[in-house]
C-alpha cells in the first residue's frame, strides 16, 4: 500500500519517516552486514544501523504517547519536539562507527528544524539546509574523515539537495539520487572496496534512510537497489548509464594486520571544553574515532589497543556509562576475512535487563548476559536480541525485569527463536525477582524443569520500590505531589510519604504482613546512607526468621528496590 505523503515537515512526518527508515533497514541489514569490509570486516553494520534507528523511532514514539496522554490540544508534538527526540534517541542507542555517524547526521538535521526563528524550516528550503548541516557536522565529528565511505555519500546528498527547487519531496527525492550516485562511486574512492567489489556499507544505510524519506514526501517509495539475495557489487559495465548495484556472492577479503585491538563505545556527560580535549586524547591512542553530540551529552566510538586507557580517559572527561568494549582479537571476524569464528556453544545462559551498574555486576558474577537499562531509557528489542546473541547459547531463558518491556522482550524471543536458538521468556517485573529466579538457576537440568523453577521462584517473590515523585499524579493511594516519596507494591502506588526511611519501614510492614522468609534490599546511589540498617534492624526486631540480604544498585532510578521471598 502507498505512503500517504507528508506535504512538509511537522512532528508526523517526522514519525513516518523513522518508522519507514526502521523498515528498510530491516529489509537491508544482512546484506548491508554483508558488504561491510571497512573499516573492520566484522558484518555488522547493517545490524548498527538498525538498532541506532530503532532507538530513534522509540524516543520518537514516546514523545507522541506523552502529548496523547496528556491535556495538550493538539494531541501531537511540535516538530522541535518530534525532531529533539529523533536524534536524542539515535544518540543514546547508536551502534558501531556507522550507527555513530548516522546519529549526527540526524542530530544535524535536527538542529536545523527545530531551530527558532522567523521561518519556519519545515518546506524544502529548510529540508536542504537541514541536509547541509547534517553532512557538514558529521563530517566535523569524525577525527579523521576518509573520502568513499557514508560521510561522502551523504555530502552529495547535501549538494544534490542544495540545486533542487520545490517542495520537500523533490528536495528528498533530490538527495536520494544524488547519495544513489555517490555510492556506486565509492569502489572507486576507497581501495578496500574496490579489492572487494562492493559498495560502502554505512552509505548503503543512509542511502535507504534517504529512500523513506522520499516515501515520507511523495507516499512512494524510489525504485529499490537491486540488493536482494545476495551481497552488494559494483556493476562493471562501463557502458551502462549509471554505475547501477547488483547482486551476487562475494568473498570479504582479509583484514590488513596491525589494526587496534578493541572497539571501544559509550555515552559521556560532559562539558564541551572536556570533550575537546577528550577527542586529542582518544586520537593519540587509536583510530576510527568519532565523537558525536553536544549539550552536555555524547556519544564516544574509537578503536584502540588499550582499552582501559580510552575508558579512562572518558572518566577524565566526565562520566561515561553504557560502556561497551568489543576485541578485535586473533582469530575473530577482524582477521579471519569476514567468517566469524566458530566459537562452541554453551547449552544454557541466562540474559538479563538491570536498572543500575551495581546489579550488573550482581547478575554477572552470577553469569547472566546483562543489558543495562537507565532511567528512563528502556532498550529496544534489538539489544536484547543482541544480548541473546552475546551469550552465544543454544537455551536461554529471558529475563525482562520490568513489567513495561513485556512486548519489547517477547519481539527479541521471537526473533531469537527465529535465528535458531530456544529461548524461554520469564515475565520477571522487578529486578528482585530476577535475582530470585537466578538464585534457582541450575544449568545441569532439563530446560523445562529448569525454567518452571526460575518462574515459580520469581512469581512467590514479592516486589516493591522507593522512589521520589516527579509530578503532581492521582495514585492508588492518593494525589502525590511533586517531591513526595512513593512506595510502590506490586507495580502500585500503596504509600505516600514525606521521609524515605519511614515510607520503606511501612512499605516492608505490609509486604511481610503476608509473611516472607527473605528480604532482599538493593540500595540507589541517592538512598540515605542509614535506610539498610534501619530496616535490617526492623526486619531482625520484629520478624523472627526472616533473614535480610543488601546489595548496592548503583544509579537504578529508584532509591530503593524490596523483594520479599
Amino acid at each position: 500500500m502507498a505512503q500517504v505523503p507528508q506535504t512538509f515537515f511537522d512532528a508526523l512526518a517526522v514519525r513516518t519517516w523513522c518508522g519507514l527508515a526502521l523498515e528498510a533497514l530491516g529489509r537491508a541489514r544482512e546484506e548491508i552486514d554483508a558488504i561491510n569490509v571497512y573499516p573492520v570486516a566484522d558484518g555488522d553494520t547493517g545490524t548498527n544501523l538498525y538498532l541506532t534507528v530503532e532507538s530513534a523511532v522509540g524516543a520518537v514514539e514516546a514523545v507522541f504517547a506523552g502529548h496523547e496522554m496528556g491535556a495538550e490540544v493538539s494531541g501531537k508534538p511540535s516538530l522541535a519536539d518530534a525532531v529533539r527526540a529523533m536524534a536524542h534517541g539515535a544518540l543514546i542507542g547508536a551502534q558501531g562507527n556507522s550507527g555513530t555517524i548516522l546519529a549526527q547526521l540526524l542530530r544535524g538535521m535536527a538542529q536545523v528544524l527545530a531551530a527558532d526563528g522567523e521561518t519556519p524550516h519545515t518546506d524544502g528550503s529548510g529540508l536542504r539546509l537541514a541536509l547541509r548541516h547534517a553532512a557538514d557536522s558529521a563530517r566535523q565529528a569524525v577525527a579523521h574523515p576518509v573520502e568513499g565511505t557514508v560521510l561522502s555519500v551523504a555530502s552529495a546528498a547535501a549538494d544534490a539537495a542544495t540545486g533542487a527547487e520545490g517542495d520537500c519531496g523533490a528536495v528528498a527525492r533530490a538527495a536520494y539520487e544524488g547519495a544513489r550516485a555517490a555510492l556506486a562511486a565509492t569502489p572507486g574512492q576507497l581501495a578496500v572496496l574496490g579489492r572487494a567489489g562492493v559498495v560502502d556499507a554505512g552509505g548503503r544505510g543512509l542511502v535507504a534512510v534517504l529512500a523513506a524519506l522520499v516515501e515520507t514526501f511523495t507516499g512512494e517509495a524510489p525504485a529499490a537497489l537491486a540488493l536482494s539475495g545476495g551481497h552488494a557489487r559494483v556493476q562493471t559495465d562501463t557502458a551502462a548509464a549509471e554505475n547501477t548495484l547488483v547482486a551476487e556472492d562475494c568473498v570479504l577479503p582479509p583484514l590488513e594486520e596491525g589494526g587496534p585491538a578493541f572497539e571501544v563505545i559509550y555515552l559521556l556527560e560532559a562539558e564541551d571544553a572536556a570533550v575537546d580535549r577528550l577527542r586529542a586524547r582518544l586520537d593519540t591512542l587509536g583510530d576510527s574515532l568519532v565523537v558525536v553530540g553536544g549539550d552536555g551529552l555524547w556519544n564516544v566510538h574509537v578503536h584502540v589497543d588499550d582499552a582501559g586507557a580510552a575508558v579512562e580517559a572518558g572518566v577524565e572527561a566526565g562520566r561515561p556509562y553504557r560502556i561497551r568494549i568489543t576485541h578485535f582479537g586473533a582469530g575473530d571476524v577482524h582477521t579471519t576475512g569476514g567468517q566469524r569464528p566458530a566459537r562452541e556453544q554453551v547449552q544454557r545462559a541466562v540474559v538479563a535487563v538491570v536498572p543500575g551498574e551495581g546489579l550488573a555486576g550482581l547478575y554477572t558474577e552470577a553469569g547472566a548476559t546483562t543489558v543495562l537499562a537507565r532511567p528512563g531509557e528502556p532498550p529496544a528489542s534489538g539489544e536484547l536480541v543482541d544480548a541473546v546473541r552475546r551469550a552465544h547459547a543454544r537455551e536461554v531463558v529471558l529475563l525482562p525485569n520490568d513489567a513495561d518491556l513485556r512486548h519489547t522482550a517477547a519481539a527479541a524471543a521471537e526473533q531469537a527463536r527465529v535465528e535458531g536458538i530456544r529461548v524461554a521468556l520469564i515475565p520477571t517485573r522487578s529486578a528482585v525477582q530476577g535475582i530470585a529466579a537466578l538464585a534457582v538457576h541450575e544449568p545441569e537440568r532439563r530446560f523445562d524443569e529448569d525454567v518452571v523453577s526460575m518462574t515459580s521462584a520469581a512469581g512467590a517473590t514479592r516486589y516493591a520500590e522507593v522512589a521520589v515523585a516527579e509530578r503532581q499524579s492521582w495514585t492508588m493511594a492518593g494525589i502525590c505531589q511533586a517531591g513526595d516519596v512513593l512506595g510502590l507494591i506490586d507495580g502500585d502506588v500503596a504509600v505516600i510519604g514525606t521521609d524515605v526511611t519511614l515510607t520503606a519501614e511501612t512499605v516492608l510492614d505490609r509486604m511481610l504482613q503476608a509473611g516472607g522468609e527473605l528480604v532482599t534490599l538493593v540500595l540507589g546511589d541517592e538512598a540515605p546512607d542509614s535506610v539498610a540498617d534501619r530496616l535490617e534492624t526492623r526486619v531482625r526486631e520484629s520478624y523472627l526468621a526472616v533473614d535480610t540480604v543488601v546489595y548496592r544498585g548503583g544509579r537504578q532510578g529508584a532509591l530503593l528496590l524490596i523483594g520479599v521471598e
